[in-house]
């Protein structure tokens, strides 16, 4: 971990988070010079072609030491509604941290987690059932340097109004940033002056050029969206235009001088190193 969490938390402009599904992506992220990546379970989930309603701790925790051996940024992870009660929380915050996580969003749908909230069917637990997952979580950490990030979704589900009652209450339950989803700008100018916490929103990217976000008073703008989307356009062209008339549209010549940077990106160059020190070397070399 780098700080860029913390950073973020107490900085006066919004941080863009961009998604970090896997080691490599998080490396090419921190080369762009982001200091924070999102591990997202919505992501993670299409990417294992199943919900992230699914997903269990072992395979988010998994996913989360991958990628933060191989990089130095700072990950928040998504952990949905912390696996099911209090109990669980508490252990999935000991596997998160103990995968070298910055910090976990908890959300306040039911658990067992329903698949159809990828419909934007959600159902939201009353809000004391919240609270006791958010102070298991902080009880359970063994640094208050990691995170808890107390998401809700009662701007769509209940009203503005009760998402603010809501965060309120988890604050004072100890989570360390408060993140809900503003429907309209009207309500991304008033939170600030409602919420006297770090305050985190998901959208994409280029968001964070717009106005309405780049004066807001908020601190994290997290895009679980942007690269997926991006990545999978581009594997569906490629493949689709192969079936359709047998050839990507990519020449040979720019596929393999982009292959050959992949071990650039991914810092093989280490691995070389160790290897050009401890092995025989060829006879003709």
């Amino acid at each position: 971990m780098n700080g860029g969490l913390r950073k973020a938390m107490a900085g006066n402009s919004p941080v863009v988070v961009p998604l970090c599904l896997d080691p490599l992506m998080a490396r090419i992220a921190e080369q762009a010079g982001f200091e924070l990546g999102y591990v997202s379970g919505g992501a993670l989930g299409y990417s294992y072609a199943v919900s992230e309603a699914l997903l269990t701790a072992t395979e988010i925790a998994d996913a989360t030491r991958r990628i933060t051996q191989r990089s130095s940024i700072d990950i928040i992870v998504d952990i949905g509604v912390g696996f099911g009660d209090p109990v669980h929380t508490a252990r999935g915050i000991w596997e998160m941290q103990s995968a070298g996580a910055a910090g976990v969003e908890i959300e306040d749908q039911v658990a067992p987690k329903r698949v159809s909230h990828h419909r934007g069917i959600e159902h939201l637990v009353p809000t004391d059932v919240m609270v006791q997952k958010i102070e298991a979580a902080v009880a359970a950490r063994s640094s208050e340097d990691f995170a808890i990030i107390a998401r809700t979704g009662a701007v769509k589900n209940e009203s503005y109004a009760a998402a603010i009652d809501r965060l309120r209450e988890y604050q004072k339950a100890g989570a360390d940033l408060l993140m809900l989803m503003p429907e309209n700008d009207s309500q991304i100018d008033q939170t600030r002056g409602m919420l006297n916490g770090p305050l985190a929103a998901i959208t994409t990217m280029d968001q964070l050029g717009h106005d309405k976000w780049k004066n807001s008073g908020w601190n994290l703008l997290i895009d679980p969206i942007t690269a997926h989307v991006a990545s999978v356009r581009a594997v569906v062209k490629a493949y689709e235009a192969f079936a359709a008339r047998g050839e990507t549209g990519l020449s040979g010549k720019e596929v393999f001088a982009d292959y050959r940077q992949l071990g650039v990106r991914a810092g093989l160059a280490a691995f070389y190193e160790i290897e050009d020190n401890t092995t025989e070397k060829d006879a003709g070399s």
